[in-house]
């Protein structure tokens, strides 16, 4: 039978986090009871060493980051416009900064173009000296302070680099190595698959999938087909291909009406079953799923549409008064609840807290490229609440709330809930001052952890006009 292994999603904890401390990476990912493979036990690690860098590594890409090209003064053209910046920037076909393709819907920070990217740029080079290591064959990104690593970051740093790429100049080699840790480290159980966590170059607790790592492992490998091409030493397209019928195989229920947590949650029967009849709202990524309807079919956006179907359901039978979703959710295609209690990584399964606080930016973000509804009300539910319960000041969002909106206790900020509600915030017009005031707390904030960060700097890509689709790529 296969071992059970809890997901990667859950990078910190309120045990372990340590306001001081700014410790992140250090729960919920071994089975309770049992040693992580750091030496802590129930996820709680040893204290941590400084932040990982690359000092001392004489091929970590620790150069000169050039800056982004100039945007224009309007931010770009719309849809069909004269493709501005998309030219200059040695081998990026999607450089940074070009907007050359604005948001389908919403709004930006009203920042000058050129302020929200020099911040985005910024952060970069912090996150990249903290957490990009060069080692076991390629690059990773450390979600712990000795080196470990999960799927989920990797999926983090592979958008990352894709994204940065003309503004980093060595994004394609570093992306490349991406590609080859995780082609060094694939799922037992879905070859195509991540397995979910490695420690000193090996995979350990278990070489199966966590979802969230896969999706974007899966849509970083479709972006970077646009960006280089896939006639080089390594066929991007061909390997996100692999990764989305591996996604299908392994991460999607088998009537295709909900996202797994992993592949290790089998067919429903047997001792993983309540897992199977679970799904993390955070691995819902809209915006992926219709880039994986672009490439491979009907059936994903059948599964988008039963996902979106899921969360709003979630909203308004299990929180009416707030929008919020929880860590985790049972039989979500049947009578759909929060798990009771722990299901897979502590008893803050059915509360708003470090897997469910990704919601926002994931689900805002197919607004801002598509124009979906769906993904507005969505947003909007969460907006409405936010600015309600924080009188308007980002400065009063904590880090982590019940389903009601009462808070769990943490009497701290912490940009893993604070920068999502700024990706949120963009759905609509009447947020301007909101998203504005939310700009400044997150572009201010210090750098925290591997969680935080990561999540802090993608956000700041959405926030600044940035991010783009597959299928719909500024630069054609």
């Amino acid at each position: 039978m296969h071992h059970r292994v809890l997901s990667s999603a859950r990078a910190v904890s309120v045990a372990c986090l340590g306001l001081a401390t700014g410790l992140v990476g250090c729960a919920g990912n071994v089975p309770p009871g049992t040693g992580g493979a750091d030496g802590g036990v129930d996820g709680n690690p040893p204290p941590p060493p400084p932040p990982p860098t690359d000092a001392g590594d004489p091929d970590a890409p620790d150069g000169p980051i050039d800056p982004p090209p100039p945007p224009p003064e309007d931010g770009g053209p719309p849809d069909g416009g004269d493709p501005m910046g998309c030219t200059g920037t040695g081998d990026a076909a999607q450089p940074f900064g070009n907007h050359a393709r604005r948001y389908a819907g919403g709004i930006l920070p009203d920042v000058p173009q050129d302020d929200l990217d020099d911040a985005v740029v910024r952060f970069y080079r912090t996150w990249k000296g903290r957490y990009l290591k060069h080692a076991c064959g390629g690059y990773y990104v450390a979600y712990t302070p000795n080196g470990d690593t999960v799927s989920e970051a990797h999926g983090y740093g592979m958008l990352i680099t894709v994204i940065m790429a003309g503004a980093e100049p060595q994004a394609r080699q570093i992306f490349d190595g991406m590609v080859d840790f995780y082609n060094n480290h694939r799922s037992d159980i879905t070859p195509a698959l991540m397995a979910w966590k490695q420690h000193n170059c090996n995979d350990v607790e278990g070489a199966n999938s966590a979802t969230d790592g896969d999706l974007d492992i899966a849509y970083a490998l479709l972006l970077a087909d646009k960006q280089w091409g896939s006639n080089g030493a390594r066929n991007y397209r061909a390997l996100a291909e692999d990764m989305i019928d591996g996604l299908r195989e392994g991460d999607v229920d088998a009537s295709n009406r909900w996202l797994l947590v992993g592949d290790w949650t089998g067919d429903g029967g047997g001792s993983d079953a309540r897992f199977h009849d679970a799904t993390r709202p955070s691995d819902f990524m809209p915006g992926h799923l219709a880039s994986f309807a672009a490439v491979a079919g009907s059936s994903w956006t059948s599964l988008l549409s039963s996902m979106y179907g899921i969360i709003g359901r979630a909203q308004t039978q299990l929180a009416a008064s707030t929008g919020l979703v929880s860590d985790f959710l049972v039989h979500p295609v049947g009578n759909l609840d929060t798990p009771d209690g722990e299901l897979l990584e502590d008893d803050g399964d059915d509360d708003y807290e470090y897997n469910a606080c990704r919601v926002p930016w994931r689900v805002a973000t197919h607004y801002l490229t598509s124009g979906d509804n769906r993904s507005k009300d969505i947003a909007q539910r969460m907006n409405r609440w936010v600015k309600g319960a924080t009188g308007g000041d980002p400065g009063n969002i904590l880090a982590g709330y019940h389903l009601n909106g009462s808070p769990l206790g943490n009497d701290y900020t912490d940009m893993a809930f604070t920068a999502p509600f700024g990706v949120a915030a963009m759905v609509d017009s009447s947020n301007q001052r909101w998203l504005d005031d939310l700009w400044d707390a997150i572009e201010s904030a210090d750098a925290d952890g591997y969680y935080q960060d990561s999540i802090k700097l993608l956000s700041m890509i959405v926030m600044s006009g940035n991010w783009w689709t597959p299928e719909a790529a500024p630069c054609q």
